[in-house]
């Protein structure tokens, strides 16, 4: 009798877990964001020069990431530490009330060490020549290469490695 009641109790749990209402993000749960799921994605449209700012389209494509990330359970934002990634960032950190953390991409592990010692979902901002490797090292499938011109394509990593994208529109 005491096994029918534990196999009654988890088909209640087992359907109370389907009836979640929908993520904003393919293959992502309430339960799987507190897993630590990572986001991942090179910086917004940028201008001209060393260390360039974002350009009008990238302040704004920088708000859409902040409307579309705030609320999914975020708990830390790691970018490099460039005029470009930190602005991309910045609407979502002030909306949330962390503070970006910068790390060095010419040492990937440290962020990789940093990411693995954080709860929550996290949110990492690289760059095109970096996207594809962060993703691998942090346990996704990395993706085609990023090119100068790719702006925009957020990469989800489950906790169990498995990869999606979505574009920010």
């Amino acid at each position: 009798m005491r096994n029918w009641l534990w196999i009654l109790l988890l088909a209640v749990f087992a359907l109370g877990a389907c009836a979640a209402s929908n993520p904003p993000f393919p293959n992502t749960s309430e339960a799987v964001v507190e897993a630590r799921t990572i986001f991942v994605l090179r910086h917004l449209q940028k201008a001209d020069g060393d260390d360039p700012s974002l350009n009008g389209e990238g302040a704004a494509a920088a708000e859409r990431l902040a409307n579309l990330l705030d609320g999914i359970g975020i708990t830390a934002i790691f970018a490099t530490p460039t005029r470009r990634a930190m602005e991309t960032a910045a609407p979502l950190a002030r909306r949330i009330g962390v503070s970006i953390i910068p790390y060095d991409p010419g040492n990937p592990q440290s962020l990789v060490a940093a990411v693995a010692s954080t709860r929550g979902a996290v949110l990492v901002v690289g760059h095109s020549n970096t996207v594809h490797d962060l993703i691998g090292r942090l346990g996704g499938e990395p993706p085609v290469a990023l090119t100068d011109q790719d702006y925009g394509t957020i990469f989800i990593i489950a906790p169990d490695g498995v990869t999606s994208r979505r574009e920010l529109d």
